[in-house]
Parts: structure tokens; sequence; C-alpha cells
């Protein structure tokens, strides 16, 4: 077995352990990535890119925000249409300056490999087998196989950057570790066209044919979502059902001056939401989707992660920094406070904005009043000057909190 050393080990290539590698080599914290699948498998995968202000801001802490700048769309609001009456929520001003960057989680991720790649920081991929061993210790360390070859990676820390079905967060014992998880009785069924979009901000849309999401990637390519029940398959939605319903669910001046065309991805994804408690055991720490997972409505599931991120990046540093390791067990605390109002606004949202066809809520009450309830609630949010400043305060994101 070949051993080799680094003093932060992080399993996982995405976007999270991308970013947390490139913040601890800036602060000349040596670190190395372990990942599962090769670098193209990764940057296939699909992903949303609403990147809230603290995320943007981080990126360029990271030094790898050049492409972003030049290239993301600065996004000042977000609509919200309830049965085709349209309500722009103001981010900008209603938040005292704070925006949104529309800017693929994929180019994110190339920025971040590049960056990486660039300054000749080690990675990992196709590690296969890997597995991380004694981090109640001083001395844990990863096992894994790559190319054949066995290797034990010796290190100080430990980052779970892996996903909801990695390793990390199956080493915490299960009788130590509290999973909270609500599933949705629907799934969003998603379009990318290379069509432009249909408005140039995002709108999220609530009819009684059901919900609908108007994203973008950039000015030529548009991605669109549909509630569509669990037991739908892809394969039902042609491309011209899936425009169809779509210009019935957005309002209709809006889908009036919608450019269609081929479906160049599709695909449905469920919804859940789920989060892991305690997101530390010893010296390992759970990052983004290995610790929590979101609906997507209200863009903060990778926004979530980066929080995750910040935080750990700076306690790490302040270890390394200044010999301060007391601060090590705030990292689950500070980390969930932010998981668990995420985890809320994008509940919230999801049960405003859903139609759930009779079946119970994740409040457990009667559908019909549960639809009454939102209705009215919806409406005094989006009619009230400080309803629509907590909608945008949590959409462009709460500050990120310094440890103590």
């Amino acid at each position: 077995m070949k051993t080799i050393k680094t003093q932060v080990a992080i399993i996982g290539a995405g976007p999270s352990g991308l970013l947390l590698g490139q913040l601890l080599h800036k602060q000349g914290i040596d670190n190395i990535i372990l990942e599962r699948v090769t670098g193209d498998y990764v940057l296939g995968r699909i992903r949303a890119g609403i990147l809230e202000q603290g995320f943007a801001d981080l990126v360029r802490e990271a030094g790898v925000a050049e492409r972003m700048d030049a290239e993301g769309h600065v996004h000042e609001g977000v609509e919200l249409s309830v049965n085709g009456v349209r309500h722009r929520i103001d981010l900008k001003e209603l938040t005292g300056g704070d925006v949104v960057v529309c800017y693929g989680q994929v180019e994110i991720t190339r920025d971040l490999m590049d960056a990486r790649e660039a300054a000749k920081l080690e990675t990992y991929y196709e590690a296969s087998e890997v597995q991380p061993h004694d981090v109640k210790s001083d001395t844990p360390y990863v096992t894994f196989k790559h190319g054949g070859e066995e290797y034990r990676l010796e290190c100080d820390y430990v980052a779970g950057c892996d996903g909801f079905h990695g390793v990390s967060r199956q080493t915490i014992p299960q009788e130590l570790r509290t999973e909270h998880e609500r599933v949705y009785p629907f799934g969003w069924l998603g379009l990318m066209a290379d069509v432009p979009p249909c408005n140039e901000e995002l709108i999220y849309a609530m009819s009684e044919r059901g919900f609908a999401l108007a994203s973008q990637r950039s000015l030529t390519r548009s991605r669109y979502y549909l509630q569509v029940p669990l037991t739908d398959k892809v394969e039902d939605w042609s491309d011209e059902r899936f425009w169809d319903e779509l210009k019935k669910r957005l309002p209709a001046d809006v889908a009036a001056n919608m450019q269609t065309g081929p479906s160049i991805e599709k695909s449905i994804a469920p919804l859940r939401s789920f989060v892991c408690e305690p997101m530390q055991y010893g010296n390992l720490f759970l990052v983004g989707d290995a610790a929590h997972i979101v609906p997507p409505t209200g863009a903060k599931g990778l926004n979530l992660a980066a929080s995750d991120v910040a935080t750990l990046y700076k306690i790490l540093t302040r270890v390394y920094k200044n010999g301060d390791k007391d601060c090590i067990s705030q990292y689950s605390e500070i980390a969930l406070r932010r998981v668990w109002n995420g985890e809320r606004f994008s509940w919230w949202m999801t049960n405003m904005m859903h139609d759930f066809e009779g079946e119970v809520s994740s409040t457990g009450m009667d559908p019909l009043m549960q639809k009454r309830f939102m209705e009215s609630e919806l409406n005094y949010y989006l009619n009230s000057e400080n309803g629509r400043k907590v909608i945008a305060e949590q959409y462009v994101g709460l500050p990120y909190e310094e440890p103590k």
C-alpha cells in the first residue's frame, strides 16, 4: 500500500469540494481531492446555477471569478406568478444592494477544475473503495484504490463533499446521527433548449395546473421545469407536449412571446427535504449534499453547500494560521443554523407554489385547508412590502456566520 500525506483530505470533486480545495490552497493549506468518477462525468451533471451574493463573493475570494463576472448574468429581481398575475420581488432594492448571479453550476465546476489543474494540486479521479478511518482520533486517514494500486492518505481532517449517496455520512455511526426527511408527492420535469429565455429574470409560477419555473443558463440557452406526478416518465413527455403545458402555466404575455425548440436534455427529478445532524464527527466534516438536500424551489442547494464551505474554510484557516483548535467544534452548530433556515425557505416556497393534488402536504393538514392557508399567506407576502422584503432577504441569502 502506498502512503501519501496531506493536511485536509477532501472526498468529492463537485463544486463544494473544489471550492473548498481552492480556498484552502489560497491560505497555503495542503489538500488532496478524491473523486469516484471522471472529471468529464462530473461536468456532465446538469444542475442549476443561481448564486447568492455570498457565494459569488466566495468565488471571487477563491480567485476563480473571471468568467463568472464576465459571463454571469446579474439578476436584481425575481418574479412570482400566481394564476397568471405577475409579482416582481426587487432583490436589490429590498435588501439594500444584494443580488443573485445566474451562472451555471457546470461552469463554476469547470472554472474550479481549471484553477486546480493550473495550480498543480493533486486530484485522484476514478478513486474507488474510498473509506475514511479513525476520524475521531488526531490521526485520521483515508484508504482508496486508484489505477490498480492501494493508497493510504494520511491527513489532519477529512471533508466529506461526496453527496447524498457518498461514504462520508455513513462513516458517522447510525446511532449518533439523526436524519430528517420529507419526500414530496411530485417531481420536476426539466427541459433544456438552445432558445433565448422567455424573461430577463426567473419566473416561479403557481397555477391551477401545477407549478412551473422559467429559468436560464445564458442569453441563448434556457431551462424550464414543470411539476409532474412521480409516476410520470420522461418518455411520456414529447417536446411538443412540454412546451404546450408550460405555456398554459406561465403568464399569458410571457407564453405568447416564448421561443421553443428541440430539447438538448430532459429529466425528472424527485423533490425531498433532508438534513443529517450533526454535520461533524470528530475530524470528519460533512459538506453540502452529504448532509442536506433541499427541493430546488428557492435555489438553495448549491448555495447551502457554499455556506458550509465558507464555515469550514474559515475554521480550518484559524486552526492552521492561529493554532486555534477549539473552534473546530463550532462547525456543525454554525452550518446547521444556515441549513435549517435554507431548508425552511425551500419548504415554504414549495408549499406556497405547488399543487399537492389531494395529497397531504408536509403540514399534515387537510389538502383543501392547506391550499387556502397557503393562498392567504402568499397573498400577504406578495402584497406587503415587509413580506416581499422577507422573500428577497431569503432569496439572496443571509450573511455567512463567523466562528467565535
